[in-house]
């Protein structure tokens, strides 16, 4: 019998072999084997008219259920209200909010359209998880469809403070919406906070003790549930991938340079141009790092026909052209811009690879990344991660050197700092990371969430 119902924006393109550049498909994919569960959410494809019928498939193990979306809704839900109000607002990035009405329409009614094809689905002993900002108000649409089994919530997103959130016009009914769950997990205790303020503030919520809140006569549970990975995977498939043919030419083409490895979507969030700044900074004012030095940055693309991802990816494309322009000499480039995805063996094995990991988002909710190229160290000659400070993986990783991403010269001095580290040191803090990512691993977060959402069982709304 099903045990679990997974529900996100979109569904993982698991029966091809196409790599995922999303840390939600690839937490969710990883953690939904350990379950007899159906996974439902938009299927990728547009279509010319609304379908609210879902087709089944599955793959690896897992009953995926799926709609299309048409392109209005497309254009209007995705990228505009998920994408152009919630996702730069909950990234502390209100100056690229464009919010209009139609935005807001297209929204809800997704999400009625998600409530509706995936209602007829469910057997009523399940358990329910939403994921992620773009499904917000689908709790609150399946109770208006009768469904009574126990529906979490969990935000990969970071939390905005309340002074943030009070941006969105239609900051209540989303405040609203979420306190409609039984159970709504968040990445750091920072973003619990922040939910716990806004929520009290602007709806009246009351709280009954640290963990548990009060809206009228239901009673929603919230708590911390910070994304792990797989450690022993990363590090068997890391371990593997020296052997791949292209890392090996990557390895000689190095000729004993250090590699300083970035891999990230292309988002504003990320804090990439001022990556790309202050690795020019460290080439300026550390001589010794030039020509003994190699900067690779793998940027996905992302969300393309959003008018601040073009210009992102064009502004990157001259910064890097600028950079290697002042500084390369005949035979060392310092800077790689690389703007497509890659799949995870070559990406393990450019971790294995780098003496650096730099992990620098302007504010993210947890960063699996920054946890990857801990994992996929040498444990006996370890590269040092370099992370912001504002990224959800800060709270884990004090072991990583934290600079403040904002910082260009800050930045510049931690890659140098991470540069001169001796093996000793290296050793010791990855030591101390790893054995935290093992303590707060996928399978950690998954089953910790699930079992507080199955303890709510008794309760009543």
């Amino acid at each position: 019998m099903r045990s679990l119902v997974v529900v996100s924006n979109r569904l993982p393109e698991l029966r091809s072999n196409r790599p995922q550049a999303g840390g939600l498909a690839i937490a969710l994919s990883e953690a939904l084997k350990e379950h007899t569960a159906l996974w439902f959410g938009w299927s990728g494809r547009i279509s010319k008219k609304t379908i609210t019928r879902a087709r089944l498939q599955h793959a690896q193990g897992i009953e995926l259920a799926s709609i299309p979306l048409n392109r209005a809704d497309f254009d209007d839900y995705y990228l505009g209200y998920a994408n152009e109000v919630l996702w730069p607002v909950f990234h502390f990035s209100l100056g690229a909010m464009d919010y209009r009405r139609s935005f807001v329409e297209a929204y809800y009614r997704v999400n009625r359209l998600f409530a509706a094809a995936l209602q007829p689905l469910l057997t009523g002993h399940e358990f329910i998880w939403v994921h992620d900002y773009h499904l917000i108000p689908l709790g609150r649409e399946l109770r208006a469809r009768g469904v009574q089994q126990r529906v979490g919530f969990f935000l990969h997103t970071p939390f905005p403070s309340y002074g943030l959130v009070r941006a969105i016009p239609d900051h209540r009914q989303l405040l609203s919406d979420l306190c409609a769950y039984d159970l709504v997990g968040f990445q750091t205790v920072i973003d619990m906070h922040a939910f716990t303020e806004s929520v009290i503030e602007a709806i009246g919520v009351q709280r009954v003790t640290d963990d548990q809140l009060r809206l009228g006569n239901h009673l929603l549970r919230t708590g911390v549930y910070p994304v792990g990975i797989d450690v022993d995977a990363v590090m068997a498939t890391a371990h593997q991938a020296l052997e791949i043919p292209r890392v090996k030419r990557l390895i000689a083409g190095l000729r004993k340079r250090h590699l300083i490895i970035g891999v990230d979507r292309l988002d504003y969030s990320k804090g990439l141009p001022q990556r790309f700044r202050a690795y020019e900074a460290l080439l300026a004012d550390y001589p010794s790092r030039r020509s003994e030095t190699v900067f690779i940055q793998i940027a996905s693309p992302s969300r393309t026909g959003i008018p601040e991802y073009d210009e992102l990816r064009r502004n990157l494309e001259e910064m890097a052209g600028h950079i290697n322009g002042e500084h390369a000499e005949l035979d060392w480039v310092p800077i790689h811009y690389l703007n497509r995805t890659f799949d995870r063996s070559a990406l393990a094995g450019l971790y294995r690879t780098a003496r650096v990991g730099l992990v620098t988002p302007l504010r993210d909710g947890m960063n699996l990344v920054a946890k990857e190229f801990v994992a996929a160290q040498d444990p006996a000659d370890p590269g040092v991660l370099v992370l912001s400070e504002l990224a959800g993986a800060a709270r884990e990783l004090d072991d990583a050197v934290q600079v403040p991403p904002y910082d260009v010269d800050a930045i510049a001095n931690g890659l140098d700092r991470a540069l001169s580290m001796p093996l000793a040191e290296r050793r010791q803090r990855h030591t101390r990371m790893l054995e935290i990512m093992r303590n707060n691993d996928l399978h950690t977060w998954q089953r910790r969430f699930l079992n507080d959402l199955s303890a709510l069982k008794a309760c009543s709304n």
